[in-house]
């Protein structure tokens, strides 16, 4: 399935936005922004939260069986979502969140291997261990002490 166009031009930002650290900050954005939204979302909110949750895990190095352009895929179509210029601007009213809609179940599509076998590991987690691997934080600063602190040392 060939890749919207719209979406094309989020891939080099996505590396960028993973190089940097920076995977934290996009997912406090796309959780308040899936609140927000609410019902306007319909099914793709259950979708977003996977989406979410695979990010999270991959932050926190708990799950890295993907490939690393999928990641990358997943974190535009975040990138995408929440951008609020996009191929049709999400304020107006009635068909602004299409294009949003339309890109996320595009990466859904696409990547419906790489995430049957995410939530295939995911059923294996103990419900404990899930919850703490997909918490949010009570804030972005939290979430990025998370990494810094699970991060290999020398010597180790």
């Amino acid at each position: 399935m060939k890749a919207p166009w719209n979406i094309l031009r989020y891939l080099p930002m996505a590396r960028r936005l993973m190089a940097a650290g920076r995977l934290p900050g996009l997912l406090f954005a796309v959780a308040r922004k899936g609140a927000s939204e609410g019902s306007r979302l319909g099914k793709l909110k259950e979708d977003l939260r996977l989406l979410q949750a695979l990010c999270l895990a991959y932050w926190r190095g708990e799950y890295r069986a993907i490939s690393p352009k999928a990641i990358l895929s997943v974190v535009a179509g975040l990138m995408y979502f929440l951008s609020p210029l996009d191929a049709i601007p999400d304020w107006i009213p009635g068909i602004g969140m299409l294009d949003d809609i339309a890109v996320l179940a595009w990466v859904m599509k696409s990547l419906e291997a790489e995430l049957d076998a995410f939530r295939a590991w995911r059923a294996r987690q103990v419900p404990e261990k899930l919850a703490v691997v997909e918490r949010l934080p009570a804030n972005q600063a939290l979430l990025e002490q998370e990494k810094s602190k699970d991060l290999p040392h020398s010597g180790d």
